[in-house]
């Protein structure tokens, strides 16, 4: 079995997200979402912030297999960009690229 070296989240501009700041500071995101958005589902909107004591995320997971990025449900960008979906209380990976 091969490892494969899983992509960081290079940025995220998701001021309302507990894992972000000063950098997403979950240790894996999953991107996952419908209707042509791909919603980065570790969203989590609560005061407390969350995650590890530095910043490391990585794309854990990605369900959007209409991806170009996408292959098998793994994520083979480079590196993804998270900002804010629509409304407060979502965020995006504005990396998905439909195929």
């Amino acid at each position: 079995m091969t490892m494969m070296e899983m992509p960081a989240v290079n940025e995220c501009t998701v001021t309302k997200c507990s894992y972000n700041h000063d950098g997403c500071h979950a240790y894996a995101i999953t991107v996952s979402g419908i209707n042509g958005s791909a919603d980065c589902g570790t969203f989590v909107p609560l005061q407390a912030k969350g995650g590890l004591p530095k910043v490391v995320a990585q794309v854990g997971a990605c369900s959007r297999a209409d991806c170009a990025f996408n292959s098998d449900l793994e994520c083979h960008a480079s590196g993804v960009r998270i900002g804010p979906g629509e409304g407060d209380h979502a965020a995006n990976c504005l990396t998905y690229q439909p195929d």
